[in-house]
């Protein structure tokens, strides 16, 4: 149960949205359920399909994490939405994936930002040591730093220092 914090933040960012978009379009903010519960029936199914992946993001924090409950918030949000007799015009279906690609990813980026100017790129803490949870979103950029170093000590020649540079 370790994503019900984040499955909240998310909640209460999807009904930030309902109500922002009734309010744009002149209708009662207070109907804002009845805009926001496929979305939120789609957050849920999107919080369960990122836990249970194969190669599953393992913090529900992560922007791997994020980014799956988005693609499921707004793909399953828009279908239960047209199941149930509403609209889904073109300007729309972008205004969603846009906002809800910036609420639902976006806090997460900013939480993985604020982890690494704290100093703690990796959120690696005494109470994570020797779990398997100690490293998730920042997987991406160590990999690519590594295969950088590879590259680069595979593409530098040896030395030798009596004899120099030697080919490889």
């Amino acid at each position: 149960m370790r994503f019900v914090p984040a499955f909240i933040v998310d909640a209460v960012l999807v009904l930030v949205f309902a109500v922002i978009g009734r309010a744009s379009h002149g209708e009662s903010p207070g109907g804002f359920l009845i805009t926001a519960w496929p979305f939120l029936v789609a957050l849920l199914v999107g919080h369960v399909a990122a836990a249970l992946l194969p190669a599953r993001p393992r913090r529900p924090w992560s922007l791997v994490w994020g980014a799956v409950v988005w693609a499921v918030t707004v793909v399953g949000g828009l279908l239960l939405r047209v199941a149930a007799g509403d609209t889904a015009q073109i300007a729309f279906i972008i205004v969603t994936t846009l906002v809800l690609g910036v609420f639902l990813v976006g806090w997460r980026a900013v939480a993985a930002f604020l982890r690494r100017r704290a100093g703690r790129p990796s959120d690696n803490s005494s109470i994570h040591e020797g779990s398997a949870d100690a490293a998730d979103d920042d997987e991406s950029t160590d990999d690519a730093a590594l295969d950088e170093e590879d590259s680069e000590a595979e593409s530098a020649p040896e030395t030798d220092p009596e004899s120099g540079p030697q080919p490889r």
